[in-house]
């Protein structure tokens, strides 16, 4: 039998560009004689729907699409998801067509309900083993826990979740069943190494339940934060038999290969993969997903107020690699035809350029950056900039923007009577440059129809370390979902490995924010603690779960002294709480790592509490 997965780029209620996939899907299929193949998790309205999956109009509208697709699939078995509403619950489902014939709905038995899901929101459980009949456009159609059969070959499903469920999953079920096919259509989403875990996931089960399994998941920045790899894997008794290459830039990734299951191969012990470098990981999965969130977005690039700072330097380099991997694997036509970056008279100029020349040349169409230096700027941060924006071939421009400070520090002064200082105002006159900031890098957003990137990251994000509607200002934040410390020793990988010589100049420096004069040398750590340090009480506290005495005690006997650890800590848990107001308030950012402190996907904390004081005061 030949089995294939899809992985699609699907877009929440975009019926065409869903459709199109999907079809295509189905042909490539076909041409390769596929005997079945499974589309992703909600693949018909796409998984992001959210509380449209409580609309009674959009399950309609969903199975009117699957009565379309249905006549596509001819001598073909072809898994596809969808919501089915009944009697005003809804099941997120997987229809099974055969031949243009719908044989049933399995409906999805276990819900996600932690870190960025909220499936029990929408959706309702299936009870297992139990089916029942529904009645839909003046048909009678099957739904339930339904063992399917092709070719003299069983088959059934585990929806994402399902499989996740160590002890309670469908499989057990299944090879009660004597099930010969496990199917699983998911929208898993991406976090750093996960995918080493997703693959014991469908491996493993291939040997325990001693069967074939078929994984298919969802690809791309679907709806704007969470990332899916779109991977594939095909495995038996143990085995694996095929896995694709993951995050790819195409609207359609098929695989498929042939698989006999009525003669399985022996059963043998998993094989153990090398570990996941995570620094190429995360370079693939932002750069996919600045890709498509531009594009769906119908952006025209990106505006980057370019400090010469890590953050902004990691922004830069990750649309300089978004050009080079996005043009790589589509060719440059398909690359233009998608980002719409070059006029039908550039495109024959430009397909002259290869390498470097052309990727430079494109990320001069796509990347507008400057450079809003102060009296409190060094030169190095400038030269940093300079030669970083020069060495891919972004735009960058150069001001200054004393004279904005001055006039809005003029008119406070005159106010309140009295001049503002360093030693009574520090926090009000660093706000106010990074905060001046902003109107000037928004007007070129506007005036190229680009995207702001802002540069906030996880650590900063974490303890309130930004200036709200300053430098937090941004229509995307894509590496708030990264630490501090992990953005730095990327940058080092980068110049090294990915040959981003123009990184040379910020890699020699240390962060700072620069909006103190120059004498009072100023830096992140020393305004807020060393940050490898922040970054374990950052998962400790609210990935472990522990108390501040609980972080307290995990960290003592460490590389910090008892007191300096305490002040560190009463330090952190008192930014983090005086702080969500800021969390709730950021650009929306990428999901990237097994935990994110963005308070509408994973972590949510409230605005207003006692700000940890007794158990601050419990530290001894």
């Amino acid at each position: 039998m030949k089995l294939a997965g899809a992985a699609i780029n699907q877009t929440p209620l975009d019926w065409e560009n869903n459709l199109r996939n999907i079809k295509i899907a189905i042909e490539e299929a076909r041409e390769q004689q596929v005997d079945i193949l499974c589309l992703p998790e909600m693949s018909i309205p796409g998984y992001g729907c959210e509380d449209l999956f409580l609309h009674d109009w959009v399950s309609v509208e969903c199975f009117e699409r699957l009565l379309e697709i249905k006549e596509w699939c001819v001598d073909i078995v072809v898994c596809v998801g969808l919501p089915v509403r009944l009697n005003g619950i809804t099941y997120n489902t997987a229809c099974v067509i055969s031949n243009q014939k719908i044989l049933g709905f399995t409906a999805k038995q276990f819900l996600a309900n932690d870190g960025v899901h909220y499936e029990p929101r929408w959706f309702s459980s299936w009870v297992p083993n139990t089916v029942q009949e529904f009645e839909m456009l003046g048909q009678t159609y099957a739904i339930g826990d339904i063992i399917y059969e092709h070719l003299g070959v069983t088959f059934a499903f585990e929806i994402c979740e399902d499989a996740w469920r160590n002890k309670d999953r469908p499989a057990y079920r299944h090879k009660e069943k004597g099930v010969q096919l496990i199917i699983n259509p998911s929208a898993s989403h991406f976090a750093m190494s996960k995918t080493d875990v997703r693959y014991h996931l469908v491996v493993d089960a291939s040997r325990e339940f001693a069967c074939t399994y078929l994984y298919t998941n969802l690809l791309g920045n679907e709806a704007g934060k969470m990332i899916y790899d779109g991977e594939i894997i095909i495995a038996q008794n143990g085995n694996l038999i095929h896995r694709n290459v993951l995050l790819s830039f195409k609207d359609v990734d098929m695989e498929c290969a042939e698989v006999d299951i009525l003669n399985p191969l022996p059963l043998v012990d998993v094989p153990v993969l090398p570990p996941v470098d995570e620094n190429r990981e995360f370079v693939s999965a932002v750069t996919l997903a600045l890709f498509d969130y531009m594009r769906k977005s119908r952006s025209r690039g990106f505006v980057l107020s370019l400090s010469g700072g890590a953050d902004s330097s990691l922004c830069a380099v990750l649309v300089a690699e978004m050009v080079t991997r996005a043009v790589e694997e589509l060719g440059l036509e398909e690359f233009v035809r998608k980002t719409n970056c070059l006029t039908p008279e550039e495109l024959p100029v430009f397909s002259q350029f290869s390498g470097k020349q052309l990727r430079n040349a494109l990320v001069g169409k796509l990347l507008i950056t400057a450079y809003q230096g102060t009296v409190n700027s060094s030169d190095d941060t400038f030269r940093s900039a300079e030669e970083l924006a020069k060495s891919i071939g972004a735009v960058f421009y150069n001001w200054t923007i004393d004279e904005e400070v001055t006039s809005y520090r003029g008119k406070i002064e005159s106010a309140i009577g009295r001049n503002l200082t360093w030693e009574q105002d520090d926090v009000t006159l660093q706000n106010i440059q990074a905060r001046v900031r902003a109107p000037g890098i928004w007007m070129l957003a506007n005036l190229n129809n680009s995207l702001l990137l802002a540069t906030s990251n996880r650590s900063e994000a974490s303890v309130g370390y930004a200036t709200m509607d300053g430098d937090t200002a941004g229509s995307i934040s894509p590496i708030a979902g990264v630490d501090k410390a992990f953005i730095r020793q990327w940058l080092v990988w980068a110049q090294l490995e990915l040959g981003y010589e123009g990184l040379q100049y910020v890699n020699n420096l240390q962060p700072s924010a620069e909006l103190r004069p120059l004498e009072r040398a100023q830096t992140d750590e020393k305004d807020l603690m060393p940050y490898p340090l922040l970054n374990q009480m950052e998962r400790l506290a609210f990935y472990d779960r522990l108390s501040p005495q609980q972080v307290f005690e995990k960290l003592k006997g460490g590389d910090y002294a008892d007191n300096d650890l305490k002040l560190y800590v009463q330090r952190f848990f008192s930014l983090w709480s005086r702080n969500q107001w800021k969390r709730e308030r950021y650009a929306p950012a990428f999901h990237l790592d097994d935990y994110n402190v963005d308070p509408r996907s994973w972590l949510r904390f409230p605005i207003l509490s006692g700000g940890f004081r007794q158990e601050l005061g419990q530290i001894g």
